[in-house]
């Protein structure tokens, strides 16, 4: 065996060793490029578990949180939860204001027609049958008026001489008239009210008040510390007293009313009406029946400024 036969087996070794060293380095060099792809091929090339073996229990998953499942309302609960808080648009809001403003109103008139009924109610029965006659007495009144005028008609029909016999109602006519206007004095049954005011508390209105309560039990003349009432009559405060038709009168008020009394006085004591409203006010009233009434005070014709006659 020669010298270079020797040699050769040691440089085919080394050879062999220099290749294995590359293929080491080559695949330390793989390794080190495709680190991702080597990870994720390690748990496929996994063995399947031996034969016999128990398999690992797999990890139980957490278990999911479960909510609260939210308390069963009543219909109540439910039917304040939808009306609280009020959702309310423009035009809920208008019909609720005039809703509003007529429940009221409605409230007011029940309110003053109780107040009325609660003080009949609380009348004596004494007061009641005078209302009552009162009432037959303006009732009378009414039908004594309608024959008058059928009278005065059946008259004019079968009378002779119409023209005579109109000229005499026209007359009669004339002079009722004046009294109703205040032109002409009258006399008569009727009652004297006197009204005492130490307080100072009596207003027009309280003496409106009585005026009209007087002429609806047929007072056919009324006369107030000389000035003559009539359809035209305004009453206002003046200071402490008070003004009528624009002339000035203090307290007492004295009244004279020309009138049947037994209407006139139980008109002005009925239960709540004028003679209870004064003595509230801590005044006076007295009231005087008469056979004879003078009522003088007169008032100037005043001529109208557009109305005329119809048969000029």
């Amino acid at each position: 065996m020669s010298e270079h036969d020797d040699k050769r087996p040691e440089e085919n070794g080394d050879t062999r060793a220099d290749e294995r060293g590359g293929s080491g380095e080559s695949g330390n060099r793989l390794r080190k490029a495709l680190p991702q792809e080597v990870a994720a091929s390690v748990p496929a090339a996994q063995d399947p578990p031996a034969a016999g073996a128990e398999p690992e229990p797999e990890p139980e998953a957490a278990p999911e949180p479960v909510p609260e499942s939210e308390p069963q309302l009543t219909g109540r609960q439910r039917l304040v939860k939808g009306l609280w808080p009020p959702r309310v648009s423009r035009a809920q809001l208008i019909v609720a204001v005039l809703l509003f403003g007529l429940g009221f109103g409605l409230a007011v008139q029940v309110a003053s027609n109780s107040d009325s009924d609660s003080a009949l109610r609380g009348a004596r029965q004494e007061d009641l049958v005078r209302i009552l006659d009162e009432l037959d007495d303006r009732t009378q009144r009414l039908e004594d008026e309608k024959q008058g005028l059928e009278k005065q008609r059946d008259e004019l029909e079968n009378s002779s001489d119409q023209a005579e016999e109109a000229r005499k109602q026209t007359i009669e006519k004339e002079r009722q008239l004046g009294i109703l206007a205040g032109t002409v004095a009258a006399q008569g049954p009727g009652i004297t009210m006197t009204i005492e005011d130490t307080k100072g508390t009596v207003e027009a209105d309280m003496l409106l008040d009585a005026i009209q309560e007087l002429r609806a039990a047929g007072a056919e003349a009324i006369q107030v510390n000389g000035v003559r009432v009539v359809a035209g009559t305004y009453l206002t405060d003046s200071g402490k007293g008070v003004s009528v038709d624009g002339n000035k009168i203090n307290a007492p008020y004295r009244f004279k009313v020309i009138g049947k009394p037994q209407d006139l006085e139980p008109a002005l004591n009925i239960p709540g009406g004028v003679v209870q409203t004064l003595e509230k006010e801590q005044a006076t009233v007295t009231i005087e029946r008469s056979t004879k009434i003078v009522v003088d005070a007169l008032r100037a014709v005043k001529r109208p400024d557009y109305a005329r006659s119809s048969s000029q």
